[in-house]
């Protein structure tokens, strides 16, 4: 079309034709510019409207496909971990509820549980090309050795966040809370003590308090426990009581655990299981954690936690070559958060720093979990004794001398040992 016939559709019909006809006129040439003035801003306006129209278009593919203009994040995440379902599948949820909030993104979220020696085992198998993002729960020790693989990320939180929790927790051996070179950061506190039926004790006659008071004849066949091969928790227990014994004295300390275990099962979480359901009297190397679940389950069971027994501050890395880095990261840095740790202390865990401490309204899960554990409420708030070391127990072949040294010496013998 063109421009005169533009021109002449926009003024057919009006009674100043013929001054565009005549656009010689002073009258013509002022209407003419008017014609003209007013074609261009309608299709200004037209294309107005059509850049408004693929703006949104835009912004809807964007919601539509999980992508923020502020950040961008992945909308799936999956994690490796021995922390059981009881932790981090409320852990997981508030998550998929934060990231919606902030991002307006439908999170897809997976867990696969695998106790701590086997989850180390499968990232390795993984050569950095991993199935998972996130590896959470077991001992600083495996983390570092990941680390030195390669096969972890740098965590990255914010400077402040990292800062507050101390770099380690526990005399005379200070037990790492996260990693000097940034590979792994702790998430939660969390003991490994006693579990035990008040009832069943009462009827034995036996009071648990420390260490030592599991060698009671009375306890004899009443002890569940893990194997250290087969758990975290255990092994890291065994290594407290050679740390304490020495090697030869802590292994017959071991031996006569053992005389008195009148099961040892195949995992960690099977051990507060038995001993609330009363088939057991006591349970030794249980996580805090596991121990409160059978309390929020209705079950009568209290838990000691003993000089020296090692406390896990449940580390946390992002696996390196992870499918959603940036979720990987962000959901670290959520649990940092107040509202990620008001999720642990309404479980039987502990703060990461001095800056929370468990508590909650009368009766709720946060004040029965500190009655649970004899009115703690932080760990910064006791004496904590911790003989572990890190240098010594985190050696590769030194976990597999201990397990191997177990095996041998009280699996294979056990039979024999309970004759005694």
């Amino acid at each position: 079309m063109t421009e005169k016939s533009k021109y002449d559709t926009f003024a057919r019909g009006s009674k100043y034709l013929n001054f565009y006809e005549n656009p010689s006129t002073w009258e013509g040439k002022v209407m003419f510019k008017m014609f003209k003035a007013a074609t261009i801003n309608k299709e200004v306006d037209i294309m107005k409207r059509f850049a408004v129209v693929i703006a949104l278009t835009v912004m809807g593919f964007f919601c539509l496909t999980g992508i923020s203009f502020a950040q961008a994040i992945e909308n799936e995440f999956y994690l490796i971990t021995p922390v059981s379902k009881d932790v981090h599948d409320p852990a997981l949820k508030a998550f998929a509820a934060f990231v919606k909030k902030k991002y307006n993104v439908d999170l897809k979220t997976s867990a696969m549980p695998q106790g701590t020696p086997v989850a180390y085992g499968q990232i390795v198998e993984w050569k950095g090309k991993p199935q998972a993002d996130v590896f959470w729960g077991g001992e600083g020790t495996l983390f570092d050795l990941l680390a030195g693989q390669g096969l972890l990320d740098k965590v990255t939180i914010p400077k402040a966040m990292w800062d507050e929790i101390p770099a380690t927790i526990g005399k005379p051996v200070g037990l790492p809370l996260k990693d000097p070179k940034g590979f792994w950061v702790g998430t939660t506190l969390e003991p490994y003590g006693l579990i035990y039926q008040p009832t069943l004790l009462k009827r034995l006659g036996v009071e648990i308090k420390d260490w030592d008071d599991l060698l009671n004849p009375k306890l004899k066949g009443h002890i569940a426990q893990c194997t250290p091969d087969r758990s975290s928790s255990s092994h890291a227990s065994y290594e407290v009581i050679l740390a304490m014994y020495g090697w030869e004295k802590g292994w017959d300390w071991l031996t006569k655990l053992a005389a008195n275990t009148g099961i040892f099962t195949a995992r960690s979480r099977d051990v507060p299981s038995v001993v609330a359901k009363g088939e057991f009297a006591i349970g030794v190397a249980v996580p805090s954690y596991m121990a409160f679940a059978e309390v929020l389950g209705g079950y009568d069971v209290m838990f000691v936690y003993p000089k020296n027994a090692y406390v896990t501050p449940e580390p946390m890395a992002v696996l390196k070559g992870a499918p959603h880095p940036k979720a990987a990261h962000a959901f670290i840095e959520f649990l940092l958060t107040e509202e990620g740790q008001r999720i642990f202390m309404e479980r039987g865990l502990y703060p990461i720093t001095s800056k929370y401490k468990v508590q909650g309204a009368p009766g709720s899960a946060a004040e029965k979990a500190v009655q649970f554990t004899a009115g703690i409420r932080s760990f910064y708030d006791i004496q904590v004794g911790n003989v572990y070391d890190p240098d010594v127990a985190g050696e590769k072949k030194r976990n597999e001398e201990v397990n191997a040294y177990f095996r041998k010496e009280i699996a294979e013998k056990h039979k024999e040992i309970i004759k005694k």
